[in-house]
């Protein structure tokens, strides 16, 4: 469900427009782990390609057209055939993620960009392909120089309080009593409690961890991290 305040995708959408608008033209772009093709829109400048493994069952029938349908870890693919290679929200899906991160370092030339993004805490979602909790800047600072990228930046996707509010909301989506199915006593008992909560869960926390995270508080905890990596010239 959309709301004014469902900051997780916009930020993260509008990260990989500003890196996109960074990318020459005619570079030549992998988005791994495409899925609809969300992004495609945006590389529109580039030659742009996508892979997937194309069964993650809510995705079937609806995957953008895939030029490489294949596992994350085995690319079918040259070495350095990329100059830019895209992965959003995949990580947490695959069940060996330093060997696909490995694997992206294979197929991307030397001195491109590594342009990736992935939950630190999520719901489970896309079952039965959801491995991972989440993912530390720790992680990332230490498995892609591992690979052989060298890490240029990891941005927290807002901070503690725009999270609390963004699960504050999805409270108030539980516990709608038009979804929910109580019934005899329980019902009007989660009518009321949601009656309640509802301007507090879906508006005030929201608005105020907004206001929290710009003003610097709090970032022990986030949706997730956008992190830019660049390829070594060589990989260890």
């Amino acid at each position: 469900m959309l709301n004014p305040f469902a900051f997780n995708l916009s930020e993260r959408s509008r990260f990989v427009a500003a890196q996109a608008r960074i990318i020459e033209w005619g570079s030549r772009v992998l988005d791994v782990g495409a899925g609809k093709g969300r992004y495609r829109s945006l590389f529109s400048h580039c030659d742009y390609k996508t892979q997937d493994f194309g069964k993650e069952p809510g995705t079937i029938g609806e995957y953008t057209e895939l030029d490489y349908e294949s596992d994350i870890t085995s690319i079918p693919v040259d070495d350095g055939s990329f100059d830019v290679i895209l992965c959003t929200e995949v990580l947490e899906h695959v069940p060996e993620p330093i060997i696909a991160v490995k694997e992206l370092a294979r197929i991307i030339k030397p001195g491109g960009l590594l342009i990736l993004t992935a939950p630190l805490g999520s719901f489970l979602h896309q079952e039965p392909y959801h491995y991972y909790g989440g993912y530390t800047p720790h992680w990332y600072r230490k498995f892609l120089p591992e690979a052989g990228f060298s890490v240029i930046s990891i941005e927290a996707n807002r901070g503690f309080f725009s999270w609390f509010g963004q699960e504050s909301q999805r409270f108030s989506i539980l516990l709608d009593p038009r979804k929910t199915m109580g019934s005899g006593w329980s019902w009007p008992l989660l009518t009321l409690l949601w009656l309640i909560t509802f301007p507090f869960c879906w508006f005030l926390f929201p608005m105020v961890g907004r206001v929290l995270d710009r003003l610097g508080f709090e970032r022990m905890a986030t949706v997730g991290y956008h992190v830019v990596g660049r390829k070594e010239n060589a990989t260890s």
